[in-house]
């Protein structure tokens, strides 16, 4: 019948066959067009209320998973042509199981995964250690001294230094002084304190408080660094020693100073010039360049000139060193 259907084409030949299956084909794809329409659009509307009923975290998640197991199923897609005409299938297969376990294993482990992406993106700071820095309560005789400066600009000293307003009264009642030599100490004191503030890289408090139930200066000293939990800086000998007492620490400039000196050991000999004369009868007394006080026995007789010396003994105390000395020649002649 399909023969007369077809003019010039038997319904018993290849070609005829052909054009039967494709009819067949075209009536049950037309007869089934929309049952299988019906069917994919009600399969696309429940996954279109699945998706939007998800949270967004767990759809973040999911698509991540879905792209890792995606990415390894690629990774693997070589080893699939040992399998030959069948690599093609076990290659699609794999891609949509890993796909798929990728995509629910990173739903169930979302807290996890969410909390990598969040590190991934997150840059790495490092923190720095936090460092305490204390206050430094400067006296008046450390003012006035100068070398604090010196010592701020090297950066040895750290922290904020305190400046109390009963020390600057005090500066400025010594800047005040008839006395020229007690004048003169108290300006270069407000010198210095001006030198600190506005050319060094320093933090300077000027603390206004006061205790007007104390009269001397280095006992409100004292309490301001037990209040503020400071230290003291100090070249008064006096001062450190009251600070010890109280149980406050205590930076004493000639301290510092010792421990940079030159050490000086007995019997070393060195060449010095004596200036003076000493406390005890036929002495002298000289200066290394830095300041030290050398004691000369016997040298009295050789004020004004240079000679060389054989240091006997070196006395180191907060209030300086000393370094006791003989002349060379003496030592010579006793021997």
């Amino acid at each position: 019948m399909l023969g007369y259907l077809v003019p010039g084409v038997a319904f018993g030949s290849i070609e005829g066959q052909s054009y039967g299956l494709a009819g067949a084909f075209a009536i049950l794809f037309y007869f089934g067009y929309s049952w299988i329409a019906r069917i994919g659009n009600r399969a696309l509307a429940k996954a279109e209320e699945r998706l939007y009923g998800l949270p967004a975290a767990d759809a973040a998640a999911g698509i991540v998973g879905l792209v890792v197991g995606l990415v390894v199923a690629a990774l693997l897609y070589p080893a699939f042509r040992a399998f030959g005409a069948a690599a093609p299938w076990l290659a699609v297969l794999a891609t949509l199981a890993l796909g798929a376990l990728g995509a629910r294993f990173a739903v169930a482990k979302r807290p996890d995964v969410l909390g990598w992406i969040d590190a991934a993106r997150t840059p790495v700071v490092k923190e720095e250690p936090k460092r305490i820095y204390e206050h430094k309560i400067l006296d008046t005789s450390v003012i006035i001294d100068g070398r604090i400066a010196d010592i701020c600009k090297t950066g040895f000293l750290e922290g904020t230094l305190v400046i109390p307003e009963f020390v600057l009264e005090e500066l400025q009642h010594i800047a005040d002084s008839s006395d020229l030599l007690k004048r003169n100490r108290g300006r270069r004191g407000l010198d210095i304190l001006n030198k600190i503030q506005k050319e060094l890289d320093v933090k300077v408090l000027i603390y206004e408080g006061d205790y007007d139930e104390i009269s001397e200066v280095d006992s409100k000293l004292v309490k301001l660094a037990k209040a503020l939990h400071g230290k003291v800086v100090t070249n008064d000998f006096n001062l450190n020693k009251v600070c010890e007492l109280q149980g406050v620490a205590v930076l004493n400039i000639n301290d510092l100073a010792n421990a940079v000196k030159p050490v000086v050991l007995p019997g070393e000999e060195i060449m010095v010039q004596v200036i003076k004369d000493g406390k005890e009868h036929g002495q002298g007394v000289a200066y290394l360049d830095d300041g030290t006080m050398i004691v000369v026995e016997g040298g009295r007789d050789y004020i004004g000139s240079h000679l060389e010396v054989l240091v006997t003994s070196v006395l180191q105390t907060s209030a300086g060193r000393m370094i006791f000395a003989k002349p060379k020649q003496l030592e010579k002649a006793a021997q």
